[in-house]
Parts: structure tokens; C-alpha cells; sequence
């Protein structure tokens, strides 16, 4: 029996030493405590979260960002803990054992504890309590420590390669498409303009005209279609919009996807479904403690992810429906802003669809054609343009999309009639004289989608450094 226990240990220092890849770098937690054998000698590095001592005990739980809960650290001489402080970096050596206690499986009887980094304990701002998020912004230098923000950051990473994944398996090939445009792409006026410093004229000297950060790429890559029958990116977007919600950012990153001789507004949908469907089930998977973190005693939250992540189909329904559901539902939901045809749907309109009404995602579909912008391709009738919107509860509007105007001469009339700087869109229009085809896309607000997933108020605890209006720290 002894000799099967060498073996497993043994077998355990093995799989330790091959899972860091490369020479010198110490194991993860999550390493550790996955293939932890009892009794297995184990050298722990991390930053402690906590200390406790007691008179003939002390414990310590170190953390190092790989898992959602730390290690607990037990040291039998109370002296071991005597220069641990709270956020202080540390090495451990000692044995993993079986742990008896209900919120971890395995933990370290600690031989000898090492500080590498000291932390000042009277002025390091994360101690063993609840601290708001507001409070958590105003360190963002040290918030990730937090497990609240250590979850959102795991769930991050765990969304992205879900998506990737998703657009891999299914062949659409990636593009890198540019930061710096000459463009607007929905010609809002919502842009970050470069400037170059010790010009005469700062804003056309270095390019020869006017250039800014971009809000979309899609532009670019509706020109990779004509190409690639299916693409996409994951970018970072920039948009000067003063807005202080809780949905909004100035800097941000963006999923968005083009398709190919697509003329259908249904299989764009269907696309679009199967994405949020195919990534939710993966981040379930690959990262169920994280989610379970925000998931625990909410129940709503939790019935939204299974739907999300379900077989069925997710609710489709046009604008003008929209409209005559939210007008029955007036005299009782007393809507500041009344809805009406013709107008764009408002956030207590999005809301109400998606949160009560059908208490989950909903696709609107067909908007009037003169609230959108001039890319959308307009249905038979004139008056709608194919598109949609995926609302669901919490940032309400998730995912917007079309199919695009592959009409040369329809699209050049809009471009003109819109005042864009001359010649400035020519390529994109000229698209549609080179072998085009009926096409169609649609972007997805990353940190949108995971405000959705975590049920948190503000994508400014999304993202690692929230840049927004009147706040541009670090």
C-alpha cells in the first residue's frame, strides 16, 4: 500500500514539474490543489489574503490568481506567521494534506514560510472584508487581489477563448483589423481625434487628414468578405461618449463577425444565437466555480445562464411588435418615454422586453430604416430596414446586427446625402462593384456580455482599467 502511495507521489512531482512548462516556474494553485496528492511535498507561491494567529496555531490563506478560493497554509509553530502580513508576497514549502474543512479539499502543512514581498499592513487597503466595488475602483492598482475582480478576470479570459473557439470550429478566420481610421463607420460624431503634438495643423499634418480611433471594424472587415466567405474580430473600440451608466465606456472591446452570401436576416440570427449559446456553455464548463461565485442565491441570474446556454430558440419578434407589446403594457409600467413608432426603443423599453415580458433574451428584428445607420440593407417595404437587436436582462441591448446594402448606386446616394467628407468612404462603396454578394454581420460588446453572465451593475468593473468620461487613471 505504502509503495502505491511513493508511486502516486511521485507521479504527482512529475505532473508538477511538466505542467510549468518551463524550467523555473513555480506551479499554479490550481495545478497544485487538481493533481494534489496527500502527502506530496509541494512548494507554494502567492500573495496572502489573510492571517490568523492563534497560541499554538496559526493559518494563512495565499492566493495566486488561478483559482477562485486560495490555499489554506497551516503552520503548527505560531513564529512561522510571525512577518506575514496581509498582501504580502510569500513562498511555502511543506506538505499537501487532505483538508477537513467544507470550503477546500486539499491544504499545506506548512514546513517553512519564506516573505519575498513585504506589505505595510497599516496602509494596505484590502483587508478580510466586503469592500464595495466603488471602493475597489478607487485602487485599481490592487483590485484585482480581490476575489470579486479576480473572478470577473478568469470569467474574461475564459469568455474570450469560448468565442474563439466557437468562430474556429465553425471556420470563420480571424482579422486584425486597424485602431487608427479615417472613418466614423455609423457616422455619430462619437470620436477620440488624433492630434499630433508641435504641428501648425495637429489633425491632418502627420496623415494628410483627419484621423481617429475607431468605434467599429466593421468596415474592415466587410472588406475581408469579399474574400473570406466568413470573418471576424475581437478588437478594442473607442468611442467619446459622455454617458456615466453603468453600460457605457469610452474604451472597450468588440465581437463582431461578417458572412458572406448570407440573404437571410434569420441565418444571421441563427449565427448570432449559436455564439452566445456555444460560448455561455463553455465558460459553464471550463470555468463553473467562477460563475458559480455570481451565480450562488440568485436564482433569476442563474435561470438566465441555463437559457442562454439551453437548445431552445431564443425569442424573435420585429420592432413594430415591440412597439404593441410595450403600448399595452403602458398604463401599467408608466414608461417615461412613451413608445411609438418611428422612435428608438429606450433603455426602460429594452428592459422591460427582456426582464419582464420575456424574462430572457429576445431578438428585435426589422427597425424603421431612419433610425439606423446607412449600411443596413431596407426590407421590401421601404420603411424597415433588415436588422436586429439581442436584448436581455441587465445591459439590455447585447448584440445589434444587419444585413449590409450591397446596392452600389443606393449606397453611394446615402453616403452623399449623409455629408461624409468626400472620397472618404469611396472604397467601402466601391465593394459593391467588384463581385459582391448579400452579406450581413453583427458586434457584441464584450464586457456587456459578461456583465450579463455576473449580474455586476457597471461594466466598469468588467474591464481591467475602466476608461470613461472624466476618468482615465493609470
Amino acid at each position: 500500500m505504502f509503495g502505491k502511495h511513493r508511486l502516486r507521489v511521485a507521479q504527482f512531482a512529475r505532473y508538477l514539474s511538466s505542467s510549468a512548462g518551463l524550467a523555473g516556474l513555480p506551479p499554479t494553485l490550481k495545478t497544485v490543489i487538481k493533481a494534489g496528492v496527500d502527502g506530496s511535498d509541494v512548494n507554494i507561491t502567492g500573495w496572502v489574503r489573510s492571517v490568523r494567529v492563534q497560541k499554538r496555531i496559526a493559518f494563512a490563506e495565499v492566493a495566486d490568481g488561478s483559482t477562485l478560493r486560495g490555499i489554506q497554509i497551516i503552520m503548527d509553530d505560531p513564529q512561522m506567521a510571525s512577518k506575514l502580513t496581509t498582501g504580502c508576497a510569500v513562498q511555502i514549502t511543506g506538505r499537501l494534506v487532505n483538508s477537513p474543512g467544507r470550503e477546500q479539499n486539499k491544504e499545506v502543512q506548512a514546513e517553512r514560510v519564506e516573505v519575498i514581498g513585504p506589505s505595510d499592513s497599516e496602509s494596505y487597503p484590502l483587508q478580510k472584508k466586503r469592500h464595495t466595488l466603488e471602493f475597489l475602483r478607487e485602487i485599481g492598482h490592487l483590485r484585482p487581489r480581490s476575489q470579486t475582480i479576480g473572478a470577473v478576470t478568469r470569467l474574461r479570459d475564459c469568455a474570450e477563448m469560448g468565442i474563439h473557439k466557437f468562430f474556429h470550429e465553425n471556420d470563420f478566420v480571424r482579422i486584425h483589423t486597424p485602431t487608427l481610421t479615417s472613418n466614423d463607420c455609423e457616422g455619430g460624431g462619437e470620436t477620440f481625434n488624433l492630434i499630433t503634438s508641435g504641428t501648425k495643423r495637429p489633425e491632418t499634418d502627420f496623415f494628410g487628414r483627419k484621423v481617429n480611433l475607431t468605434v467599429s471594424g466593421q468596415l474592415h472587415l466587410e472588406v475581408f468578405t469579399g474574400a473570406f466567405k466568413r470573418a471576424y474580430t475581437f478588437n478594442q473600440a473607442f468611442r467619446a461618449e459622455p454617458s456615466q451608466t453603468g453600460r457605457h465606456l469610452s474604451e472597450f472591446w468588440m465581437v463582431e463577425a461578417e458572412c458572406a452570401f448570407v440573404d437571410r436576416l434569420s441565418t444571421l440570427l441563427d449565427v448570432e444565437e449559436e455564439m452566445i449559446r456555444s460560448t455561455t456553455q463553455h465558460m459553464a464548463n471550463a470555468a463553473e466555480n467562477d460563475l458559480g461565485f455570481f451565480l450562488k442565491d440568485n436564482e433569476p441570474l442563474a435561470k438566465l445562464v441555463r437559457r442562454l446556454s439551453d437548445n431552445q430558440q431564443y425569442p424573435r419578434i420585429t420592432y413594430t411588435e415591440a412597439i404593441d407589446i410595450l403600448q399595452q403594457a403602458d398604463a401599467k409600467a408608466k414608461f417615461v418615454y412613451k413608445p411609438k413608432w418611428g422612435h428608438g426603443l429606450q433603455s426602460e423599453h429594452e428592459r422591460y422586453l427582456a426582464t419582464v415580458h420575456f424574462e430572457g433574451p429576445v431578438f428585435v428584428t426589422d427597425y424603421p430604416v431612419d433610425i439606423k445607420p446607412f449600411y443596413m440593407l431596407p426590407n421590401a417595404d421601404g420603411r424597415t430596414a433588415a436588422c436586429m437587436d439581442l436584448l436581455v436582462p441587465g445591459p439590455c441591448e447585447l448584440l445589434g446586427g444587419s444585413l449590409r446594402d450591397h446596392n452600389y448606386e443606393r449606397l453611394q446616394n446615402k453616403v452623399e446625402q449623409l455629408g461624409f467628407e468626400k472620397g472618404s468612404l469611396d472604397w467601402y462603396v466601391q465593394l459593391r462593384k467588384f463581385g459582391t454578394t448579400p452579406h450581413g454581420g453583427y458586434g457584441m460588446g464584450f464586457e456587456r456580455y459578461l456583465q450579463m453572465l455576473t449580474g455586476l451593475d457597471s461594466v466598469r468593473d468588467i474591464i481591467s482599467f475602466p476608461r470613461h468620461a472624466g476618468r482615465c487613471q493609470y
